[in-house]
C-alpha cells in the first residue's frame, strides 16, 4: 500500500474563465442526457472567488478544489464529489448539497444559511470509503486513481501525518449554518467550534466525537441527533428539546458555580481586585488548578497567576487575561475566541488545537496605580508554546515573542505579526499553513 509520504500533492490549478464556462455548459448537458454533454471534472481546480451561484453542478467531480470565497448561493451540488475541498469563507447559502461527499473538507467561516445538506457525508476524510447513494459508478482503474488522488489531497490538507492511511476531520469552525437542513448528515469527528447552528434541522444527524465547543444550537431540532462522545463545552442549547437526542459520553462545560467554593471565591475576589484597582479583593493565585472544561466565558482574570493550570477544553471566549501568567498551562482545545491576552505570559503553554480567532496577543500598555499610561508596554510571551494546529485567524500578535514556538499546522490567516519574533535571529513561516 502506498503511504501518504510517497504521494506528491499537486497544488490546485487556476481555471481560465472561458474554459470554466465550457465545463459548466457541458455538465448541464450531461445532467440532462443531451448530446455533447460531459460530467464536470474540476478536480484540484483553483476557483477562488468564482461566481457559481444558481449553477447546476449535481454529481460534479471537485475533489480537492480550491473554492475559497466562492459564491455558490442556491447552487445545486447534490451528490457532488467535494472530498477535501477548501470552501473557507464561501457563500453556500440556500445551496443543495444533499448526498454530497464533503469528507475532510475545509469549511471555516463558510455561510450555509438555509442550505440543504440532507444525508451529506461530512465525516473525517480517508482515501477509501463506501460509495454514496446515487453516486456514479466508476471502473476499478478509475477508483484506484481516485484513491491515490484523495490520499494526495489529504496529505496537502494536513501536516505531520503518520504512516498508513491519513484521516483529516471536516473543519467547519465558525461556519454559519442557521436554518440549514442537516437531517441524516454525518458530521462524526468533525470540528464545529463556534459554528452557528441556530434553528437548524438536525434530525438524526450524527455528531459522534465531534468538537462543538462554543457552537450555538439555539432552537435547533435535535430529534434523533447523536452527540455521543462529542465535546460540547460552552454550547448554547436554549429552546432545544434534548429529550430525544443522544448525549451519552458527551463532554459538557463545568459552570463556575459547580466548582469548589475556593475557586469561586478566588475568581470573585480577583474581579473585585481588578475593578477597584487593587483596593479591594485580592489577586487570584490559581497555579496548577484544574479548570478543564470550565465555562469561563467573558471572565476577567487579568494579571492572575495560572502557572501550570489545566484549562484544556475550557470556554474562555471573550475573556480578559491581560498580563496573566499562564506559563506552562494546558490550554489545548480551549475556546479563546476574541479573548484579550495582551502582554500575557504563555511561555511553554500547550495550545494545540485551540481556537484563538481574533485574540489580542499584542503588547500590553503599562499603567501607573492611578490608571495613567507610563509610555511603556509589555510584550506577550509565547516562547516554546505548542501551537500545533491552533487557529489564530485575525489574531493580533504585534511584538509577540514566538521564539522556539511549535507552529506545525498553525493557521495565521489575517494575523498581524508586525514586530513578532518567530525564531531566534530570523523570521520564518516554515510549517505554517496560511489558508
Amino acid at each position: 500500500m502506498q503511504t501518504p509520504s510517497a504521494v506528491q500533492p499537486r497544488p490546485p490549478a487556476p481555471v481560465p474563465p472561458d474554459q470554466l464556462a465550457e465545463v459548466l455548459e457541458r455538465h448541464v448537458r450531461w445532467v440532462k442526457g443531451l448530446p455533447g454533454g460531459m460530467r464536470a471534472d474540476l478536480v484540484m481546480a483553483d476557483l477562488e472567488g468564482a461566481d457559481l451561484a444558481h449553477r447546476d453542478l449535481r454529481s460534479a467531480r471537485m475533489t480537492g478544489a480550491r473554492l475559497v470565497k466562492c459564491r455558490l448561493h442556491a447552487t445545486n451540488l447534490a451528490g457532488a464529489d467535494l472530498f477535501g475541498v477548501n470552501l473557507n469563507n464561501a457563500d453556500i447559502s440556500n445551496a443543495n448539497l444533499s448526498q454530497s461527499d464533503l469528507r475532510g473538507a475545509r469549511l471555516r467561516a463558510a455561510n450555509f444559511t438555509e442550505a440543504i445538506l440532507r444525508g451529506a457525508d461530512l465525516s473525517s476524510g480517508t482515501p477509501a470509503g463506501p460509495k454514496r447513494r446515487n453516486s456514479v459508478l466508476e471502473s476499478p482503474e478509475r477508483e484506484a486513481a481516485q484513491r491515490q488522488l484523495r490520499t494526495s489531497v489529504l496529505v496537502q490538507a494536513s501536516q505531520g501525518l503518520a504512516m498508513g492511511e491519513p484521516s483529516v476531520p471536516t473543519d467547519m469552525t465558525g461556519a454559519i449554518l442557521r436554518q440549514a437542513e442537516l437531517s441524516d448528515a454525518d458530521l462524526s469527528n468533525g470540528i464545529l467550534q463556534n459554528a452557528d447552528l441556530r434553528l437548524a434541522v438536525l434530525v438524526n444527524t450524527c455528531f459522534a466525537g465531534a468538537r462543538l465547543n462554543g457552537a450555538i444550537l439555539a432552537g435547533a431540532r435535535l430529534t434523533g441527533a447523536v452527540f455521543r462522545d462529542a465535546e460540547l463545552v460552552g454550547v448554547g442549547l436554549a429552546d432545544c428539546d434534548l429529550s430525544q437526542a443522544d448525549f451519552s459520553g458527551a463532554l459538557m462545560a463545568r459552570p463556575i458555580d459547580a466548582m469548589g467554593s475556593e475557586i469561586q471565591r478566588a475568581i470573585f475576589d480577583h474581579e473585585r481586585w481588578i475593578d477597584s484597582m487593587g483596593q479591594r479583593g485580592q489577586r487570584a493565585e490559581l497555579d496548577g488548578i484544574d479548570l478543564s472544561r470550565a465555562n469561563l466565558r467573558g471572565v476577567n482574570l487579568s494579571a492572575a497567576s495560572l502557572r501550570g493550570a489545566n484549562l484544556s477544553g475550557a470556554s474562555l471566549a471573550g475573556a480578559r487575561l491581560i498580563m496573566a501568567d499562564l506559563s506552562g498551562a494546558d490550554l489545548s482545545r480551549a475556546n479563546l475566541m476574541g479573548a484579550d491576552l495582551s502582554g500575557a505570559n504563555l511561555s511553554y503553554a500547550r495550545l494545540a488545537d485551540a481556537d484563538l480567532t481574533g485574540v489580542r496577543l499584542n503588547a500590553a500598555e503599562i499603567k501607573d496605580p492611578n490608571g495613567r499610561s507610563t509610555g511603556r508596554s509589555w510584550a506577550s510571551n509565547l516562547m516554546g508554546a505548542d501551537l500545533t494546529r491552533a487557529l489564530l485567524t485575525g489574531a493580533n500578535l504585534v511584538q509577540a515573542n514566538l521564539a522556539d514556538a511549535i507552529l506545525l499546522g498553525t493557521v495565521l490567516d489575517g494575523a498581524n505579526l508586525t514586530g513578532a519574533r518567530l525564531q531566534r535571529g530570523q523570521v520564518t513561516f516554515s510549517g505554517i499553513r496560511r489558508r
